[in-house]
């Protein structure tokens, strides 16, 4: 391989933005529309079109905000941590490769493979769910039809190129974009009383409202706001493909994070105006019964009829995108990895287009895989699978706080002036230290009511917790084997390649 760059003029835009890349390396195709959109379409989900109705029902209005705020606040500080180590150095490595490069090999070895596995595995969950949405308009036809079809499409598409990928996320996203400006523009309608009478403050009264089951409430809540946000770390991921990732990457962490704070925020409250917490259908929102969804439901009352079919619509897509994104990431991930002699160097190959296509393939037949095991017996153990993967999106949040930590006090310890760093953190080192902490209180607090009964209920620790010591084990096997140590800060690799 050349050590020899290759600059390319950007055709985006015709300015003249320089990419940089190297022979047999990904190609940057992403522009600053899809960097945009795929950070946007990471963290909208099912977790605000569905879940925001249970979490209203079980913390009241205030509640749900404060816990939905109090989390938004945690991730724009890892999210402008990510943001000055990715735009210092672009990899789709990213937290994976920072973590062995700021901190130690073994908490990158870690991170990396969880990662891959927890998005190889939310793969089979999005076909999972694609298939019982499809069931809203065709439930003659047997769900596995659906999963197939759905997997083979994006498949294609991430084979396709990157910028195919990226063009797909762009759409998938547009179009939750577009829901929720009209849900938030029709909800205001509503508190408005256009049409009708306004519901006036009536339901943040009600009862124990606004505040509902005190603070144990709300912190079950931080669960789920912490799986909603869950996602913005793609945005890690796409620099290492960006055309222009100094310019890139700083504009999409100051522009998409506030939008997706009006998003939800905004969402929350009008839920709270126009919805009671006592509502029965709130605490019923689930992925197979989207007939009352608090979109659908506040969509009905201003008298839009195909409510129900046109949220089971934006929800497919928000599925697919879900899907999509997965494929992407984890197959990166397993790139990096392999680039880094962390896996086996076949899956460091690229295809023609420049997408590593052996990386692409294993992940899909992971994801094939734990899609089956949730066919058989009663799907057990592919929810005990779901339960190890989702503790690893708030772990790989910590190995970016930790990792952002470190590099700051690196780059001050080897003499370097942080006026050099093209994008810098606000409030270092307040944010990496508070997004650490509030990790911690949300890692812990995962089913703090399995140790509150007059008995522990050990199924239901080991359930929630598990994919710690599963962690843990990779993390120190790792660090055994390869005799690894926390690097001193006066030896990380600050080198920009």
């Amino acid at each position: 391989m050349s050590g020899d760059l290759k600059i390319e003029k950007s055709q985006s835009t015709g300015s003249g933005d320089v990419n940089y890349s190297e022979p047999g390396e990904l190609k940057r195709s992403l522009k600053t529309r899809h960097m945009n959109m795929i950070a946007i379409g990471g963290a909208i989900g099912t977790g605000l079109f569905v879940a925001s109705g249970a979490s209203i029902s079980s913390a009241g209005p205030g509640g749900a905000l404060i816990a939905y705020g109090a989390i938004g606040i945690m991730v724009y500080f890892l999210m402008t941590s990510l943001g000055e180590m990715a735009t210092y150095l672009p990899t789709s490595g990213s937290f994976g490769t920072y973590a062995t490069r700021f901190v130690d090999p073994a908490l990158g070895f870690a991170i990396g493979w969880n990662y891959w596995l927890n998005w190889a595995t939310c793969l089979a969950a999005e076909l999972v769910a694609g298939a019982i949405i499809m069931r809203f308009w065709f439930p003659d036809i047997p769900g596995y039809y659906w999963s197939g079809l759905f997997l083979a499409l994006l498949t294609a598409l991430n084979l396709l190129s990157t910028r195919a990928y990226g063009e797909s996320e762009f759409w998938f996203a547009g179009i939750k974009v577009v829901t929720i400006s009209v849900f938030l523009f029709t909800g205001i309608l509503i508190i408005l009383g256009v049409g009708g009478n306004a519901p006036g403050f009536t339901n943040w009264t009600i009862g124990e409202a606004p505040f509902v089951g005190g603070f144990g409430t709300i912190l079950s809540i931080f669960m789920i706001a912490g799986f909603s946000f869950q996602g913005t770390e793609l945005l890690g991921i796409a620099a290492g493909e960006s055309e222009n990732p100094e310019k890139n990457v700083p504009k999409a962490i100051n522009t998409v994070f506030w939008r997706i704070m009006l998003f939800y925020i905004g969402a929350l409250i009008i839920i709270g105006f126009i919805l009671p917490y006592t509502d029965e259908n709130l605490l019923s929102a689930d992925v197979e019964n989207i007939s009352v969804s608090p979109f659908t439901l506040i969509f009905s009352r201003a008298g839009l009829g195909i409510a129900a079919s046109l949220m089971n619509a934006v929800i497919l897509t928000s599925v697919l995108s879900c899907a999509n994104s997965g494929i992407y990431a984890s197959t990166r991930m397993l790139y990096a990895l392999a680039k880094e002699g962390k896996a086996p160097q076949l899956f460091g190959n690229l295809n023609q287009r420049g997408v590593p296509a052996n990386a692409l393939y294993i992940t899909v037949a992971f994801g094939l895989l734990a899609f089956i095991t949730s066919l058989l017996g009663e799907g057990k153990a592919y929810i005990w699978l779901l339960n190890i993967t989702g503790m690893i999106g708030f772990i790989v949040w910590l190995g970016i706080a930790i990792s952002h930590y470190r590099f700051r006090r690196a780059f001050v310890k080897q003499g370097r002036d942080i006026n050099e760093l093209k994008y810098r953190a606000k409030w270092f080192p307040f944010g990496p230290l508070f997004a650490l902490v509030l990790c911690f209180i949300v890692i812990l607090g995962q089913n703090y009511s399995a140790f509150l009964g007059e008995t522990i209920d050990w199924y239901g620790m080991a359930a929630s917790y598990i994919g710690i010591p599963i962690f843990l084990a990779i993390y120190l096997w790792y660090k055994y084997s390869h005799k690894t140590k926390l690097i001193p800060l006066d030896q990380v690799d600050l080198r920009q390649h």
